[in-house]
């Protein structure tokens, strides 16, 4: 200490303090083998309308299991009625017809084949969709729990989900959409040279002829509904996809800003949507911890990027619970580029001036911290300084971590309470031999 200077002195002490401070105030949590007991930490947040759920990184078995644990709690306890995750449209609604025992949507895939397959398609989610078929079997219809998708990027899929459901209730119109649709069948299957094509001048944009299938879609919704309002909900919802997919790839390309404001944007009012066709909704999210926390506390907000955590606090207020979650160190599912294969790689050591580092130096491996109340105003004073967290996707690239993975936060502000485990381990991806005796209606294939 002799040779440090009064400033360093300062700086040093006012970190022991802030350290101790997290330490007083974490709640340690039972081991996630104890489900229920875990689950029951989380009582406190279940008045809220919808509770979001996040995780460092998309391929840590611990968020995920803690997510199912917390959920199985809210569902069984307290009445939720949507599980709604960060995942394409189609691919969860194969898990949803599973879980709801309806009959699953025909089609040639199994459900989250696609790159990152292991971010859904793993031993993790597969246990919990198997709780909550089981959860759902002795359920009256109308009261059985969702499992529903949230994201944007199912251009292809949701566009053969609409043909498909067209074909069923009106051949006509089908015929219609598919000259609609042909304006984007070059690209369909590669929508990144549809916005490259488009950006170049080489093609005009499909905007207005996937708009006007939408509109006529919902301008025969009486007749269509009547037939069957499930099917008719489902199809709607991928012209929507279709329509906001295509804008989404068109403008990626214009910058990062944008594009990622129009995807949770999406996220957003598809979650809105689910809410409001069941009296007394609620709703669990699960998504990354980069959409589920309140944008405007990040450097995202502060350059001018918003989402879904953030659309929900400003529409729900008090009503709505982000959560989110860390670790320091262990192994983690992901790659190392897009389309590239994945890797287990591991996870380096939280950095000194991350608010990761607070959490591990606060030495109590695996807890709770909720800020909420009056009664937790020194930690959110100590904690609300603007501190790197990191956030690991489905790439990463430990090489270059601060600059790929870090970002500044004002922890307080972006989460209402945060879940740290010292050390995680990767999820485990599904192999062909997890359907092997499974029911023909089993969403992630033989």
């Amino acid at each position: 200490m002799a040779g440090l200077s009064w400033k360093q002195r300062e700086n040093d002490a006012a970190l022991e303090e802030t350290i101790g401070i997290v330490r007083h105030n974490g709640e340690p949590l039972p081991p996630l083998e104890d489900a229920e007991a875990f689950g029951a930490a989380f009582d406190r947040f279940a008045d809220a309308r919808v509770v979001l759920l996040g995780e460092a990184t998309h391929g840590t078995s611990e968020f995920y299991r803690a997510r199912a644990a917390i959920t199985r709690r809210l569902v069984e306890r307290h009445g939720f009625t949507i599980v709604a995750a960060e995942a394409d449209w189609p691919d969860a609604a194969r898990i949803d017809a599973y879980v709801r025992h309806h009959p699953v949507p025909p089609s040639d895939d199994a459900a989250f084949q696609r790159f990152p397959a292991w971010m859904w398609r793993n031993e993790e989610v597969e246990d919990f969709v198997n709780w909550l078929r089981d959860f759902n079997r002795d359920r009256a219809d109308d009261r059985r729990v969702e499992f529903r998708g949230l994201d944007v990027y199912s251009l292809d899929a949701s566009i053969r989900a609409v043909i498909d459901y067209l074909d069923r209730v009106d051949p006509d119109a089908a015929r219609e959409a598919r000259g609609r649709y042909g304006c984007l069948s070059p690209w369909q299957s590669d929508p990144a040279r549809y916005g490259r094509a488009v950006l170049t001048g080489q093609k005009r944009p499909c905007d207005q002829a996937l708009l006007t299938q939408l509109q006529d879609m919902l301008a025969k919704r009486i007749a269509y509904m009547r037939a069957d309002g499930e099917a008719f909900f489902d199809a709607v919802q991928n012209a929507r996809i279709v329509h906001a997919a295509e804008h989404y790839y068109r403008i990626m390309y214009e910058g990062a800003t944008e594009s990622w404001n129009l995807r949770d944007r999406h996220m957003f009012d598809t979650l809105q949507r689910l809410l409001a066709r069941r009296d007394g909704a609620r709703a669990v999210v699960w998504a990354h911890n980069s959409h589920i926390g309140n944008a405007a506390a990040t450097a995202m907000g502060w350059q001018g990027e918003f989402n879904i955590g953030e659309l929900c606090r400003t529409a729900y207020q008090d009503q709505a619970v982000l959560i989110g979650f860390g670790t320091d160190r262990g192994t983690v599912a992901a790659a190392s580029d897009w389309d590239s294969p994945m890797e287990i790689k591991d996870v380096r050591p939280a950095r000194p001036d991350s608010h990761e580092r607070l959490f591990r130096d606060a030495g109590l491996g695996r807890f709770l911290t909720d800020w909420r109340g009056p009664g937790r105003l020194d930690l959110r004073r100590a904690l609300s300084r603007p501190r790197l967290e990191r956030a690991i996707g489905v790439i990463y690239r430990p090489e270059t971590e601060l600059y790929s993975h870090y970002f500044e936060a004002v922890l307080p502000e972006q989460f209402d309470a945060f879940v740290w485990f010292d050390e995680t381990r990767a999820v485990t991806p599904l192999t062909e031999a997890h359907g092997e005796g499974m029911p023909e209606t089993y969403p992630f294939g033989l």
